[in-house]
């Protein structure tokens, strides 16, 4: 296994770098989007059969602003709760990937929640908060910066602690 210092360090550009890069984020990305996408779909149809039983919800307003907050919720909870128990989401379990703090950890709830805040910024300019990962050593984006975590390949984490900090 290569450490996370190793991987940085001149003369070693042999070895596989355990930091993610974009393409295997952004389909991680894409993946759980979609996910949370078909559980809301599937709420709203289960919610959908439910009010067509006892009557429609009026007006049409209230219903959209319903699904955004459902939508919204759901992400919510969806990223935070597996960046901070896990790790990783599914789609950066398919993809091996996994989020960790400096002490080699993921991140607890509160810096889970920061690091959706980050995920979020970093989407509105055109997905412009993703681009430092071109360029940073350890590939991190403004949600890594924010929440203080890098992003490694699953089976190319270091034993113990990413060093140096993210």
């Amino acid at each position: 296994m290569v450490s996370a210092t190793a991987a940085i360090e001149p003369g070693l550009s042999e070895r596989r770098v355990p930091f993610a890069g974009i393409a295997t984020r952004a389909v991680a990305l894409v993946l759980d989007v979609a996910l949370v996408t078909a559980i809301v779909v599937v709420g709203a149809g289960l919610l959908g059969l439910v009010a067509s039983l006892v009557g429609e919800l009026r007006p049409q307003w209230l219903v959209v602003t319903l699904a955004g907050c459902a939508w919204g919720l759901t992400v919510t909870v969806y990223f935070v709760l597996f960046w901070s128990v896990t790790g990783q989401t599914p789609g950066m379990r398919a993809m091996r990937l996994r989020v960790v703090t400096a002490d080699g950890t993921p991140p607890r709830l509160g810096r889970a929640f920061v690091r959706l805040i980050g995920l979020l910024l970093a989407i509105v300019p055109l997905f412009a908060g993703f681009l430092p990962v071109l360029f940073d050593s350890k590939r991190r984006a403004l949600p890594d910066y924010l929440a203080r975590t890098v992003v490694l390949y699953a089976d190319g984490e270091p034993d113990g602690a990413v060093t140096g900090g993210p």
